[in-house]
């Protein structure tokens, strides 16, 4: 279906697009939204910070904006949880791009909602992805970026970002690492995120949430390995934030 009303956030671009189409739900352009991206291949470390951010986001009635790539984008998504997230396609609807996230993207057009401004049918292209980073970047009030190199997707979403005069945030690297992100730090075009609590309280407080797909899951004390499979990073998120015990590889809830 096409959005029949001006997307407000999208005014930011060079061109408003001259359609939109989605799957799933609408509200979720009413709430504040916060657009994550970052590289395809991440680190260990931004895996887990990247979900830990997400997750922190959400909880406080965030909605995540991400381009369901691989990498930092589903990462972001799965965090998010499938009913508060929106994933801007390059491509038409009807095509679930990449394959290897299409389980990810079908439960977002359940629960959440995809956009792109491409009719069924358009497969992606180089300069579809440009301008559904640009799309990335408008929907959210500051963009984070968790990991990117120099060249890179990422930073071609920084660049709308400086243009739309929104604030930038990247994590923390260490010297050799995500060379893009501390660029941008050392040009002072961006802010370091150290305390991703202090960061995400500035967000707003805690929803109350009454339902958790992964903690009902883990009432039946599931085998680790199982979990793993199933929901990925949660279990080490959860495990983090002391919501679950992992002892003798079966997992419980505190």
């Amino acid at each position: 279906m096409k959005i029949e009303f001006n997307v407000k956030e999208l005014n930011s671009m060079k061109k408003y697009p001259n359609e939109i189409h989605y799957i799933g739900n609408l509200k979720l352009l009413d709430k504040r939204k916060i657009s994550i991206v970052g590289t395809r291949r991440p680190s260990s470390y931004t895996k887990f910070q990247t979900a830990k951010i997400s997750s922190k986001l959400s909880k406080r009635g965030i909605c995540i904006v991400s381009g369901a790539a691989m990498g930092v984008d589903s990462i972001a998504h799965q965090n998010a949880r499938a009913n508060n997230t929106i994933a801007v396609m390059a491509n038409g609807l009807n095509i679930k791009y990449p394959s290897v996230n299409k389980n990810i993207i079908a439960n977002i057009e359940k629960d959440g909602l995809t956009i792109s401004q491409y009719e069924d049918g358009f497969r992606a292209t180089p300069w579809s992805f440009v301008q559904r980073n640009e799309i990335v970047v408008a929907l959210g009030e500051v963009l984070i970026v968790t990991e990117a190199d120099l060249k890179s997707g990422s930073m071609r979403s920084v660049e709308f970002a400086l243009k739309m005069n929104k604030k930038i945030y990247v994590l923390a690297h260490r010297i050799d690492e995500s060379q893009g992100t501390n660029y941008l730090l050392k040009d002072g075009l961006a802010t370091a995120i150290y305390d991703i609590d202090e960061f995400v309280s500035q967000f707003g407080s805690i929803c109350e949430d009454k339902s958790d797909e992964f903690l009902e899951y883990c009432k039946i004390n599931p085998n680790y390995e199982e979990a793993i499979k199933k929901y990925k990073d949660k279990v080490f998120l959860y495990e983090l934030e002391g919501k679950i015990n992992i002892i003798n590889n079966i997992i419980s809830i505190n």
